[in-house]
């Protein structure tokens, strides 16, 4: 019986241990598998990750000049008729001089040409607008807009339509908002479906605030104020692209910067320059101020505007309040303020004369660490250099005419000049800027032979060789580059920056960004934000400072971000949206850089961080909470964000 014990239990040892060998083998061949599987994603998502985005440029265009051609074809018919039957023969081919006044038709066609004109006009926005409606909805049935992390890092349907539609709205949106009724730019939001505005409600000209906004009533978008739907975090990075919500009656007095994803409850007033991040959410009924933004106590906006708490609650007539409180001065003070004033006037005077002159090798970067993004990079250009443009103009203007001319000679068919009318207009506007583009080069060179451009730090004074010579520089170039910059395709500026001497290529771009011409090199796929400032020359004071900016390849510069003469921004490295760096800073490769001045905030790892959490900030509570959202990407590729 022992015996027996014994053998059963040895047996049972045997399989007990042969079961934990097998057990063991299996938990190393599924752990080998998984880690196999995990080595394979991680070195697909690897490779995925730092894919180049392409753009369908061939798309595009079509898009770009179907809009064009179509919004000009019916009010080129209506105009044509009108000139070749009834204002050609009533008005143009009149006997006399008198009869112009004296006949009933020729009285009329002279006083219906302006409004002819006018009509003929506000068709073509509407067609305009209802065509690029019609690509719109075309984009959003393949691919509707969604709040969501779209990635940059790889190819996707929602990243494709997602320039598109930025792509298309662009040229319908300068059309209207540099027209003769800026106004009308609510009406081609509202048809194109890129933003729902209700009424009373005015925007002012900005270079953003064209997608993906939901506006309340009687709202006010100041000057070079941008709601900005989406915000790219890098080259490799992410589009942060969330819907922005104005309640009714909220202001935003000039230059203030809205993030994605931000509500803004009614009665909100945000001061200039205030800027709210990332899904901010403002309470309301109350003025908000700074960079973050932040809420402001009654007492702070009384003693800014002038006003006891009791009038800003009424929120009437302010401008009338101050001057009642300006009258109630007592006139001793006035001239006792007048007195002190001069004063110090005159005090700031002499110590000006008794300062030595500087020497300009010996300046330090601390003599030029100012607030530049005040100072004008062609502060006192005289207007004897706009004398450049009158040749460049007038030969340009001349051969316009002769292929206007040669087009109505040989097409002497009218139904054919009207079909055509539109496409010979495209070609005229493309001949003028390539004719200002070669005589501006011609007259560049000539320059350039007679004085060669240099770095360094010059006297901003009226006969200073160097001084001379940039203001022409500059004054030359700016005619090609606003004429390009305001051409049916405004990438061609890179074209007239290359012309010019600047070192990029066809893969960066600047949305809405000015830039110097000269003295500043890019690298593959920068971008540069909307409304940025790149200046390799600047005034500061009684100097002019000439210093190479440079750009390491898959930089990224966020909008209205100053970037000052000498700054070298580093591979891969992002400089945060409305910040500035200081003359000759380096920006050291794969950093987030932010503020004014630009400080170190983190390592660039937006391909690598989570895309599926968001920080939501309560800006009255001062409150952050993070919470999921769906990343904006196609189902097949869940697996690489």
């Amino acid at each position: 019986m022992r015996s027996g014990l014994i053998i059963f239990y040895r047996s049972y040892l045997n399989n007990k241990s042969i079961m934990i060998k097998v057990q063991i083998r299996s938990f190393l061949i599924i752990n080998v598998a998984v880690k196999s599987e995990r080595s394979r994603l991680k070195d697909l998502k690897d490779k995925i990750r730092r894919e180049e985005v392409e753009f369908h440029y061939f798309s595009y265009l079509v898009i770009l000049f179907t809009i064009y051609l179509s919004s000009f074809f019916f009010p080129a018919i209506i105009f044509m008729i009108y000139v070749l039957f009834f204002f050609l023969p009533h008005f143009l081919e009149a006997n006399n001089f008198i009869s112009i006044f004296t006949d009933i038709n020729s009285l009329v066609s002279l006083i219906t040409m302006p409004l002819i004109i006018i009509g003929c006009y506000l068709l073509r926005l509407f067609f305009m607008a209802l065509v690029t409606r019609l690509f719109w909805r075309y984009t959003e049935k393949k691919s509707p807009s969604k709040n969501g992390i779209i990635p940059r890092n790889f190819s996707s349907r929602a990243l494709k339509f997602y320039h598109m539609r930025s792509f298309m709205i662009k040229y319908p949106k300068n059309v209207f908002v540099k027209g003769l009724f800026p106004w009308l730019v609510n009406f081609l939001y509202n048809i194109v479906g890129s933003n729902r505005i209700d009424k009373g409600s005015t925007i002012e000209e900005s270079v953003g605030n064209d997608k993906f906004s939901i506006i309340g009533k009687n709202c006010y978008i100041g000057v070079n104020s941008t709601l900005s739907s989406h915000l790219v975090e890098g080259i490799f990075g992410n589009i942060a692209y969330f819907q922005i919500h104005l309640g009714d009656n909220v202001t935003t007095a000039g230059n203030n910067q809205i993030g994605p994803g931000t509500e803004i409850h009614d009665h909100s007033y945000l001061l200039p320059t205030a800027c709210a991040s990332k899904h901010n959410v403002l309470k309301g009924k109350n003025y908000y101020f700074g960079i973050p933004l932040r809420k402001i106590f009654k007492k702070k906006v009384s003693k800014y505007l002038g006003l006891t708490p009791d009038d800003l609650d009424k929120n009437e007539n302010i401008s009338n309040y101050i001057n009642q409180n300006k009258d109630k001065k007592p006139k001793i003070q006035n001239i006792e303020n007048e007195k002190f004033k001069k004063k110090e006037r005159n005090k700031d005077r002499e110590q000006e004369n008794n300062d030595p002159l500087f020497d300009i090798n010996k300046l330090t970067k601390e003599d030029l660490a100012v607030d530049f993004t005040t100072c004008s990079s062609i502060s006192r250009v005289n207007i004897k250099f706009l004398a450049v443009y009158l040749p460049i103009i007038w030969l340009n203007g001349l051969i316009i005419g002769i292929v206007f001319y040669t087009y109505t000679f040989f097409v002497n068919n009218w139904f054919l000049m009207v079909f055509f009318l539109p496409v010979i207009l495209l070609i005229i506007w493309f001949v003028f800027i390539l004719g200002c583009f070669l005589l501006s080069k011609l007259f560049f060179i000539l320059i350039n032979l007679i004085h060669q451009p240099k770095e360094g730090i010059f006297l901003a004074e009226i006969g200073d060789t160097d001084f001379e010579f940039w203001k022409l520089r500059t004054e030359l170039r700016k005619l090609v580059l606003w004429l390009m910059r305001n051409s049916p395709i405004p990438w061609m500026d890179a074209l007239a920056f290359r012309w010019f001497g600047i070192k990029m290529d066809f893969s960066s771009a600047l949305y809405d960004a000015w830039c110097d011409g000269e003295f500043v090199s890019f690298g593959r796929k920068v971008l540069v934000g909307q409304g940025a400032t790149v200046m390799s020359s600047m005034v500061v004071g009684k100097y002019l400072i000439i210093k190479r900016v440079i750009f390491d390849d898959y930089a990224l510069v966020g909008g209205h971000t100053t970037i000052a003469p000498g700054t070298i921004v580093g591979k891969d490295t992002v400089v945060a949206a409305i910040s500035t760096t200081l003359y000759d800073q380096v920006l050291e490769p794969k950093w987030i850089y932010i503020g004014i001045p630009v400080i170190k905030l983190k390592p660039n790892k937006y391909a690598e961080s989570r895309r599926d959490i968001i920080t939501k900030k309560h800006v009255d509570d001062e409150k952050k909470f993070e919470m999921h959202h769906e990343v904006n990407i196609d189902e097949d590729k869940k697996e690489f964000a």
